[in-house]
């Protein structure tokens, strides 16, 4: 539904919690994200919410835009990416490592290549529980 709005669903967080839930929707487009996109993609979730009712207990809709610390979810968000800076999280660790932060070098369908502090290292999709750009606040000035 979101994708017919003309919209990528970035990534979606359901955060229950006593008395009121949180879900967050991360959207994106090619154009950017304003604020009167959010606004349209909530009023039509929750619509879709309010009918269907698949979250019994109450909860807050938050639409927004993936930020300058954007999540990366897909093997295509990495590739859009290269050559950025990363962090990134493992599921369990990996040589007694679960976190890796470094520059993305080459990215496949199923893993991301980090140039890391450690050198070259290659994780696979189904291992990563989280990534996020680094936002890098000095590019582009002189």
């Amino acid at each position: 539904m979101i994708e017919d709005l003309g919209y990528e669903l970035v990534l979606l967080e359901f955060a229950p919690q006593t008395g009121s839930a949180l879900l967050r929707l991360f959207i994106d487009s090619e154009e950017g994200i304003t604020l009167e996109d959010c606004e349209t993609v909530s009023r039509e979730v929750a619509g879709v919410l309010d009918v269907n009712d698949p979250i019994t207990s109450a909860y807050q809709l938050e639409v927004s835009s993936p930020g300058l610390d954007r999540p990366l979810t897909k093997p295509q968000h990495f590739l859009r990416f290269l050559g950025e800076d990363a962090r990134i999280q493992l599921l369990a660790p990996r040589n007694g490592r679960k976190r890796f932060s470094g520059r993305i070098d080459a990215a496949t369908d199923s893993s991301v290549t980090l140039f890391t502090d450690l050198g070259v290292v290659e994780l696979e999709y189904s291992t990563i529980e989280r990534a996020r750009l680094i936002p890098d606040f000095d590019k582009g000035k002189p």
